[in-house]
């Protein structure tokens, strides 16, 4: 159940109750791909990072171990030791993007896996049992994700075939959930908004799909090679056409001002692999713009990566010393890393999910956005 509990402007205060705990929004999804966070993070460190939600991959864990095998020992929360809500992509946006040989049938999608080149089908049915199987608290709608550069009549047809796959899934997933054997009989379903940067088909999928009254309604297929002013035009279009008592959930996205800009628009779930995959390559993020901590300059700088920040590595270990980490290869160094800037984003919603609360949100976002713009410290 979602309740929404304050607007400011466009701007959505809301929590989800899951059977897997409470969901404060806006809330940022800490990306777990196969059951872990990138660069030798446990679960133990996204409960002290406040982590409220961990995301994880269809696609991937149906490749391995096997859905069927974490189904066996007790479902994705149990097997990973996480007891707070996951969600689940469809595996949708990988069939896409990973496989080199595929062919999209009006019953779901053949290809090859991107690990042992061994054939798999995939289907709106497939991706509901696979999710069913991971026992996670929500589960993503199979969908097509075209490429932003597709064509009007291809962009009309996969959009019309993702509407169709969408009824299925909402079929399949109720069916699963009243079965014995299934292990989270309270699953949730997001739906998916497609369309590209086509403002008309984005809008009636956006009605026809709010008809089917989901427990949420996502925006995929952006921040896939359109530009952030053609991102944020999408969304100015197409959140007014979901239902606002439902969360709203861009997908991928993106960086810290992609987050700002789409909140004042009306969107309240993120997730993105930018602050692991940044923090590995010994990028982080502060307040002041985004630090590569391989610069030579902090060779010798006893400060913490941002002061005042209250992450594992900001309280005890300085620049200097991670700098010297990532140089000579040490996992730390990049572990560390990767805390320090899931911490940041964890904490930047905390932030704005406060300003929405006291009706001061344009003013965070633009001394947010301000601090960004600041050079290198």
């Amino acid at each position: 159940m979602y309740h929404l509990l304050k607007k400011d402007g466009l701007a959505k205060r809301g929590r989800l109750e899951t059977v897997h705990g409470v969901i404060e929004t806006p809330v940022f999804m800490n990306v777990g791909t196969i059951a872990a966070i990138k660069g030798a993070v446990s679960t133990d460190d996204l409960r002290q990072i406040g982590t409220q939600v961990e995301l994880s991959n269809t696609y991937h864990l149906h490749v391995r171990p096997g859905d069927e095998i974490v189904k066996q020992l007790g479902g994705l929360h149990k097997f990973m030791n996480w007891d707070r809500p996951i969600l689940t992509d469809s595996g949708g946006f990988q069939v896409f993007s990973l496989a080199k040989l595929r062919k999209i049938k009006e019953e779901g999608v053949y290809f090859n896996s991107h690990v042992d080149g061994r054939k798999i089908f995939m289907g709106p049915e497939q991706s509901m049992q696979i999710q069913s199987n991971l026992a996670s608290t929500i589960a993503m709608a199979f969908d097509e994700c075209p490429s932003s550069v597709a064509t009007r009549e291809y962009m009309e047809n996969s959009v019309a075939r993702t509407t169709r796959w969408l009824a299925r899934c909402k079929a399949e997933m109720q069916r699963l959930n009243s079965l014995e054997d299934t292990i989270n009989k309270n699953q949730l379903l997001f739906g998916i908004n497609q369309g590209g940067i086509y403002d008309d088909i984005r809008i009636e999928h956006a009605k026809q799909i709010s008809e089917l009254d989901l427990d949420g309604y996502a925006v995929g297929g952006l921040a896939v090679g359109e530009t952030h002013e053609e991102m944020y035009r999408i969304l100015e279009s197409v959140v007014p056409y979901l239902p606002s008592d439902k969360p709203t959930y861009l997908m991928g996205v993106g960086t810290p001002a992609n987050i700002l800009e789409a909140v004042e628009r009306g969107v309240d779930f993120f997730d993105c692999v930018y602050p692991s995959r940044n923090g590995r390559h010994g990028h982080v993020y502060t307040n002041h713009g985004k630090m590569n901590l391989f610069n030579k300059k902090y060779e010798l700088d006893e400060r913490p990566i941002e002061e005042g920040c209250q992450c594992p590595a900001c309280r005890s270990y300085t620049r200097a010393y991670i700098r010297h980490l990532l140089k000579a290869g040490e996992m730390l160094g990049m572990r560390l890393c990767v805390l320090h800037n899931l911490y940041f984003y964890n904490h930047m919603m905390e932030e704005i999910r406060q300003a929405i609360e006291e009706g001061r949100y344009q003013s965070y976002k633009k001394a947010k956005l301000a601090g960004f713009e600041q050079k290198e410290a």
